[in-house]
């Protein structure tokens, strides 16, 4: 009978396999083949060599210890071991041979011992394991005390931090609420802002094109305003060549052509050499009326007993006071004309209006001094600086020379006057 063989594990002594296993290796039916065959051999005989040869290494087995001899096996060489028997005891070794390789392996696997163990190594791994024991039923035992204990303590703890907990809960829920109506009043402030931007963008762009319109209103005016100062600049260029220019000495000239004087190209007085037509006359007499009112109105001086009131060639001196009279500065013609009349009258007047202008201007130093002397009662005009004879301005018993010699000697009077109001009230 042959039997497998093992290894202890852990002091490497061989062990003793148990009967059942034994018995579970002896063949079951069967005649022993021999262990050469001869030249008679059947084909069946060399198949059952070829598997000899396949399970050498199975019969090792997990220990690594010798085969066994005897029974069905015999011993041919250091290594090498011949199998002789049927090939069904063969396929039932290899499969005992196996199944209990793997129950030492599974064994193995689930403990930190390897196996097979011998009896010896068994009991001092009882032993060890008996020790462990009995250490750990001891730990875990000051564990479960302990684990009670901090049972009992940590109840107490536990239930006063739950009721912390609680608290707090019940706080975190009251923020939590307050954060609610926060984020509700925030949202509808933000809805508000929102709409507040809105707004404001809104009035910003009409601001912007109120803006835009006001600096075209500003550009246009700026355009107005240069356009303005250029008038204005150019009115007082014009000004002042204007204040440059003398209003008597531009409006009224006056002149000696001959033995006649004449005043704005209007010849005054008459000669049988050079007769000259009434219209003209009168006309000259309205233009030296307008000068005398014009410088008496210059220096400010208001005529007493007549008024002089120009118009053309038909102007006259009117009374004062009240005005009831009027005495005319021009005459139709005629050969009566110098038999004394209303117009010798208002000639007389002209030179009391002369006089007074003459008296009023001649006050101060630089007082107005005319050439020709003037008697208002006679109506005459003395030639002062000359040959001292005078001249009658009335054509009463006069002769035409005469009369239009005093009529020359009064424009010149009339002409310096101009001169010395010229130079007293516009000055260049």
């Amino acid at each position: 009978m042959s039997s497998i063989r093992f290894v202890c594990q852990h002091c490497s002594q061989p062990l003793k396999v148990s009967r059942f296993l034994e018995t579970l290796g002896h063949p079951a039916a069967g005649t022993v083949a021999p262990a050469q065959g001869g030249p008679g051999d059947t084909q069946e005989d060399g198949a059952t060599c070829r598997e000899e040869m396949d399970i050498q290494n199975l019969q090792a087995g997990p220990s690594g210890g010798p085969p066994a001899d005897g029974g069905r096996m015999s011993r041919v060489g250091a290594d090498n071991f011949t199998l002789l028997g049927e090939i069904g005891s063969l396929r039932i070794f290899s499969s005992i041979h196996k199944a209990a390789g793997e129950i030492f392996d599974i064994l193995s696997g689930q403990r930190d011992v390897d196996h097979p163990l011998c009896e010896e190594c068994t009991d001092t791994l009882f032993e060890q394991l008996d020790a462990q024991l009995t250490a750990t039923e001891l730990a875990s035992q000051d564990y479960r005390r302990c684990l009670d204990t901090s049972k009992q303590v940590g109840q107490e703890a536990l239930q006063t931090e739950l009721g912390d907990l609680q608290q707090e809960e019940a706080r975190m829920a009251r923020e939590l609420q307050d954060v609610d109506v926060n984020l509700a009043r925030a949202a509808a402030e933000l809805q508000a802002a929102q709409a507040e931007t809105a707004e404001l963008q809104q009035r910003e762009r009409q601001v912007q094109m109120d803006c835009m319109a006001l600096e075209w209103q500003h550009l246009e005016l700026q355009d107005q305003l240069r356009s303005v100062d250029n008038q204005l600049r150019h009115a007082r260029d014009q000004l002042h060549q204007l204040q440059k220019i003398d209003v008597f000495n531009a409006t009224f000239k006056i002149w000696e052509e001959g033995p006649l004087g004449v005043i704005n190209n209007f010849r005054l007085g008459c000669l049988p050499t050079v007769p000259v037509s009434w219209n003209e006359i009168n006309a000259a007499w309205g233009q030296t009326a307008l000068l005398l009112l014009s410088l008496s109105n210059a220096i400010g001086l208001q005529f007493q007993r007549y008024s002089l009131v120009p118009c053309g060639n038909h102007s006259y001196l009117r009374s004062l006071p009240g005005g009831s009279t009027e005495l005319p500065l021009f005459c139709c013609g005629g050969r009566g004309v110098f038999w004394g009349n209303r117009f010798d009258r208002a000639m007389r007047a002209f030179l009391d209006c002369m006089q007074q202008f003459k008296e009023e201007a001649g006050k101060g130093e630089q007082g107005l001094c005319l050439p020709y002397k003037i008697h208002v009662d006679k109506g005459l005009l003395e030639d002062a600086g000359g040959s001292r004879e005078c001249y009658s301005i009335t054509t009463l018993l006069n002769t035409e020379e005469r009369w239009t010699q005093a009529l020359r000697l009064m424009l010149l009077n009339l002409k310096w006057s101009l001169t010395w109001v010229s130079s007293k009230y516009h000055p260049t």
